[in-house]
């Protein structure tokens, strides 16, 4: 009786871990080098060549996007997809569209597409206004933190 039940309390045990492993295996698998949304679109649909010829962040139309790096990038206008298309290390955010501030300090975090600086032509993303200023404020520290972070970081998203 005593094994029958040891038996049927390990099988318990057993489920309950499964339950709780499997959806974050499956959650680990699904994050990307690509900063996405469900919909696996980058920058929350925000037009990345926006922040560098407007110099403010622009929603993107879903009629006018392109595949990068398994994702889905969004442009509000025709020639900013063509330019994206061209080069888009130039125009695709730094540290795959994660938090700057978050990759400087050894982590990934989501991003606030209005939480943004352009630094010598490349474009970063924070979390929210706040780390913005922080990350801003000793900036060349933060890039040189963030840049030696990365491919570690890089290398766990992509699973390698």
């Amino acid at each position: 009786m005593g094994s029958i039940r040891s038996k049927l309390g390990f099988i318990a045990l057993f489920a309950i871990l499964l339950s709780v492993a499997v959806p974050a295996a499956r959650a680990q698998a699904a994050r990307s080098v690509i900063n996405v949304n469900r919909n696996g679109v980058a920058i929350e649909g925000y037009d990345p060549v926006a922040y560098h010829t407007l110099s403010r962040p622009v929603q993107g139309d879903p009629a006018i996007s392109f595949r990068w790096m398994d994702a889905t990038w969004l442009f509000a206008t025709a020639s900013h997809r063509e330019l994206f298309a061209q080069d888009p290390e130039r125009y695709a955010p730094r540290f795959g569209g994660y938090c700057s501030w978050a990759v400087s300090r050894g982590s990934t975090a989501s991003i606030d597409p209005n939480a943004w600086h352009v630094e010598n032509g490349f474009l970063y993303l924070n979390l929210n206004p706040r780390l913005n200023r922080d990350f801003i404020a000793n900036i060349a520290e933060n890039i040189r933190r963030a840049e030696a972070n990365w491919p570690g970081i890089r290398d766990r998203l992509s699973n390698k």
